[in-house]
């Protein structure tokens, strides 16, 4: 009777969420621009992020919604090869793998291996170190766009954490070569929300349908992921971290079918 229940409840949920997913008010909307970013060709957005499989939990939505849009080279860049149980050159092969499935090319996909910037809860890294390669990356490319995570760092580890600060730093104490390089680059960063936001699923696909109308948070940019079953996809990429719990995470985090996105504080 209750696996009953349950079957009849997602059956009328589909309908609703398929029309709140094809809402013209949540379709990919492009980041808003700043002046100089682009010469009229594609933006170079770089993805930062602390461990392999970080971008398939959390981001999955920014970076299928931005391949879609057709505008943006997307980069990905992460400060280690998340080896705390030792498998840090599987993890780092499986980025790259699941990178391809979120349309971000295996050329395009950086793991940093330093001595200062090991995962693990008790490591505390570099900021140097973070700065330095950040610097590199965005001249070497020409960086016009960077995300990356918040102060809380979603799951508030402390990898997660050190790279926004790391990301900051770079800004405000002199991580550009020139003032006119430093005014053409915009740092998004991804917001993190309450434990029951967290783990709302497709529910926050309504909120934020009823934000977007109402005009809420109107400083908020929000991405609708174009297809989550494709994130998934991507997580499972990640064989070495696969596990069940993982999997229930991708099902119902919100990082699966939303995210939202601020201009970092103070820049």
């Amino acid at each position: 009777m209750l696996l009953a229940g349950l079957a009849l409840g997602i059956a009328l949920l589909v309908p609703f969420f398929y029309f709140v997913h094809r809402s013209p008010a949540l379709q990919p909307q492009p980041l808003p621009s700043v002046q100089g970013i682009s010469n009229g060709g594609k933006i170079n957005v770089l993805l930062v992020v602390a461990h392999p499989d970080d971008e398939s939990m959390f981001f999955g939505p920014t970076l299928l919604s931005l391949a879609q849009l057709g505008v943006y080279n997307i980069r990905a860049l992460c400060f280690s090869t998340g080896n705390a149980d030792g498998l840090g050159s599987v993890r780092k092969s499986e980025m790259a793998t699941a990178c391809s499935v979120l349309k971000i090319p295996t050329e395009n996909v950086d793991v940093v291996d330093h001595p200062a910037l090991q995962d693990g809860f008790s490591s505390l890294w570099d900021q140097t170190v973070i700065v330095n390669l950040l610097r590199k990356t965005v001249e070497d490319h020409n960086v016009q766009v960077i995300l990356t995570f918040d102060s809380h760092g979603i799951s508030g580890h402390p990898n997660h954490r050190a790279v926004h600060s790391g990301v900051r730093a770079f800004l405000l104490e002199g991580g550009k070569p020139t003032e006119s390089k430093r005014s053409s680059v915009q740092v998004w960063e991804l917001v993190s929300t309450n434990m029951f936001r967290k783990y709302s699923g497709p529910l926050e696909l309504c909120a934020s349908l009823l934000k977007r109308i109402s005009g809420d948070e109107e400083k908020l940019h929000r991405l609708i992921n174009p297809s989550p079953s494709t994130s998934i996809v991507a997580m499972s990429r990640h064989k070495s971290q696969w596990v069940w719990y993982r999997r229930l995470f991708v099902l119902f985090s919100r990082y699966t079918y939303i995210n939202t996105l601020r201009k970092m504080p103070g820049y």
